[in-house]
């Protein structure tokens, strides 16, 4: 699924919607009523991690909130770790693929919730529509999506989106593979954003040191929010950690190097998606790593939990004793 800097590039996208009226609405959900966004105005766009929350009202001025930042709300329990990367309706094909076009409108007529939280907002309680992203998950602005290569049928067929929100001045977001429901408020805990200026290193530290192998703790959202698998690959080789290095047998320094290359390469990443270049990759899906040795990769997860692929170099994150606590290595 979208890491936090592809999300906070789709908030980007989004950000000059705010302000703006919908005056139509396409897509290929099925159980989605085309009233529930019709004539709403998007007062709001909020990003916390690996989620986007967009908020909606009736009226132009009414609740119209713009950009600023907004009070920090209770949070609800969120998941332990990353998030499976498909989502109930989002990943079941469409019967029907010819019959989308991106001037579709979806049928009024089908008052179905299988993709919302509702067909509707439920009056003035729930006005925020949260967005959670699947495999190849997305956010177009004034553009669709386009096939890259041909399915396994060998047709290059052009992905269709989940939603499509036309705007009265003119332009329109598609989203693609998401899961989208109502809610009352936006779930931001700016600490655990690990793009957040308010992210917290000492519970990030605190959560690392746990005896649990810290390729774990890494992609704990309570902690580290819009951390995913890139990410954690990377952070783990520039940290020189072997990914199943026990957080409780890590040295401070190297539990802080760790949180730095996180945040580095997170913000790094960010800036290049910001720009248009593509981010690089030391051993994320690779052969050798930048020094040549041979990059081995295996799927690690919690026992019962969902297993990630890791790629890892032995000799630049050699794998020590249990007992033998890992010595840091600074240049």
């Amino acid at each position: 699924m979208p890491e936090g800097p592809s999300v906070r590039k789709f908030h980007h996208l989004i950000s000059p919607f705010v302000g703006q009226q919908v005056v139509k609405v396409g897509g290929s959900i099925k159980k989605l009523n085309s009233a529930t966004f019709q004539s709403l105005w998007l007062q709001d766009t909020q990003v916390h991690g690996k989620e986007l929350f967009l908020r909606f009202d009736p009226d132009e001025e009414t609740g119209s909130l713009g950009n600023n930042p907004l009070p920090e709300p209770l949070e609800k329990k969120e998941e332990a770790g990353d998030q499976k990367q498909t989502f109930g309706c989002d990943s079941q094909k469409i019967s029907d693929q010819s019959s989308w076009s991106p001037n579709s409108v979806v049928p009024s007529g089908d008052n179905g919730s299988e993709c919302l939280g509702g067909d509707s907002p439920a009056g003035d309680a729930e006005r925020w529509l949260q967005v959670r992203f699947g495999l190849f998950g997305s956010v177009r602005a004034n553009e669709f999506s386009r096939a890259k290569k041909p399915n396994k049928r060998g047709d290059w067929k052009d992905p269709i989106p989940r939603l499509v929100l036309h705007f009265g001045g003119g332009g329109f977001l598609a989203f693609y593979n998401c899961q989208m429901s109502w809610r009352s408020s936006p779930v931001l805990r700016p600490t655990s954003d690990i793009l957040s200026e308010k992210f917290h290193r000492g519970r990030a530290l605190e959560a690392l040191g746990q005896e649990q192998p810290v390729c774990y703790t890494l992609l704990d959202q309570r902690y580290f929010s819009g951390l995913g698998n890139i990410i954690k690959n990377e952070a783990l080789y520039r940290a020189g950690i072997h990914p199943l290095s026990l957080g409780s047998l890590l040295s401070p320094p190297q539990l802080e190097i760790l949180v730095d290359q996180v945040v580095g390469f997170s913000a790094h990443w960010l800036q290049g998606k910001m720009q248009g270049t593509q981010q690089h990759t030391e051993i994320y899906q690779k052969e050798q790593c930048p020094a040549g040795h041979q990059v081995m990769k295996e799927a690690f997860g919690p026992p019962g939990g969902f297993q990630r692929l890791t790629w890892w170099c032995p000799q630049c994150q050699p794998r020590l004793p249990p007992d033998e606590p890992e010595q840091v290595q600074l240049s």
